[in-house]
């Protein structure tokens, strides 16, 4: 967020981002406009919705989401075009870039004036009175070019970066693939149920949730991509369920799987092993827990390899019922197939398996860091930016 600095050179001043900008709503809705066709840009959340035969604003303008998901983020949109609803229009005012001020917004934390839960909101009214670095009209548009410059750099190093890093992701995805479509003659064909049986869990009650305890309820959002994330919206109860409901207790190296999502999205099917923990995790609905029936014949690394393999996804994802809901059986996931080599063989791939997924964790680490570093820099130059100091960035 860009602070306010009383040192700012002398030709300078502040004002509030209400003296730089003035605001306007849209009335449009995406499902009034279905049938109508023109040639004037409608621009929604998402970029460019359709042309139009009508346009709200005729000069170029600002826009901000403040409804739903994104709120905060700051587009800049051609003469003679119009926004969506959700969004809200920030028109410059005289004596104000319009560059000037979209950099600006972008240093802004948003999510300081959210409101709302479940649908967030942002309203004008609760960031208007931001402080807002006023310089001569030249010199705001000499900052423009040199952080248009400077960000074009940034961007190009941060896609760079978000390659590599999938690059990486792939690398491994692709060898786990190869391993479980290339299978040997020596592997068994069977079915996941006849490896595995299946616990599900238990439909706990929000209302007797606590504020704090030993004991946390694992959600499906603490699956999300197939990484465990307690801290996500964490759910505690009482310790003393843990003797009442001891048959969903886990324990460290289960595998457990979310088993709801949304129709079209892989957004569930995660699957995790559960790591050391100190606190008592309660099984939740929606999420069901391996229960390998041998271990001499299937080893617990080699079907979490599996789980995680497009071979297995694949089909898992066929069999998800609903519309706008999907969700798994774990009934129907029993009849899914499942191939595997002797024990031996199993430790061996998990081995390897084990062996580049360490060597790709940790240049994903490196990628992951350096795309933080480069926002982290982008604050950077906008706070030296408003605060007078750009000749300082290198």
């Amino acid at each position: 967020m860009i602070k306010e600095n009383k040192s700012i050179p002398a030709e300078w001043k502040y004002v509030t981002l209400s003296d730089a900008v003035d605001k306007g709503s849209s009335n449009i809705s995406l499902n009034k406009v279905k049938e109508d066709n023109g040639v004037y840009p409608l621009f929604s959340a998402k970029g460019l919705f359709k042309h139009i035969s009508f346009y709200h604003q005729e000069k170029k303008y600002l826009a901000i989401i403040k409804d739903g998901a994104g709120i905060g983020r700051v587009t800049e949109h051609p003469a003679k075009s119009s926004i969506v609803g959700t969004m809200q229009y920030l028109i410059p005012k005289e004596g104000f870039d319009i560059g000037f001020i979209r950099y600006f917004l972008n240093g802004i934390d948003f999510e300081s004036h959210r409101q709302g839960s479940t649908i967030p909101h942002i309203y004008f009214k609760d960031y208007k009175s931001e402080p807002f670095p006023l310089p001569p009209l030249p010199q705001q548009e000499q900052i423009v070019a040199t952080l248009d410059k400077a960000f074009a750099a940034l961007d190009t190093a941060k896609a760079n970066a978000e390659q590599n890093l999938k690059n990486a992701k792939e690398l491994f995805e692709s060898y786990l693939q190869n391993v479980f479509e290339n299978k040997g003659d020596n592997w068994e064909d069977s079915t996941l149920g006849k490896m595995c049986g299946f616990q599900n869990g238990f439909a706990f009650k929000s209302e007797d949730s606590v504020d704090s305890s030993n004991t946390q309820v694992v959600r499906m959002g603490n699956l999300y991509q197939n990484k465990l994330n307690l801290e996500r919206k964490p759910a505690f109860y009482a310790d003393s369920l843990v003797k009442e409901l001891g048959k969903y207790l886990l324990e460290e190296n289960d595998l457990i799987i979310s088993l709801t999502g949304t129709t079209g999205k892989e957004d569930y099917g995660y699957t995790v092993k559960i790591p050391e923990i100190e606190r008592n995790l309660l099984l939740n609905q929606r999420i069901a827990k391996f229960i390998i029936k041998d271990e001499n014949v299937m080893a617990r690394d080699f079907l979490f390899r599996f789980l995680l393999s497009r071979v297995f996804l694949d089909e898992l994802f066929k069999t998800a019922k609903g519309t706008r809901q999907a969700n798994l059986s774990t009934e129907t996931m029993k009849n899914l197939p499942i191939s595997y080599p002797p024990l031996k063989e199993q430790r061996e791939i998990v081995g390897k398996l084990d062996l580049l997924s360490s060597e790709t964790g940790k240049l994903e680490a490196i990628y992951t860091q350096k795309i933080a570093d480069l926002e982290e820099m982008k604050k950077s130059v906008l706070q030296k930016a408003f605060s007078g100091q750009l000749n300082t960035v290198n």
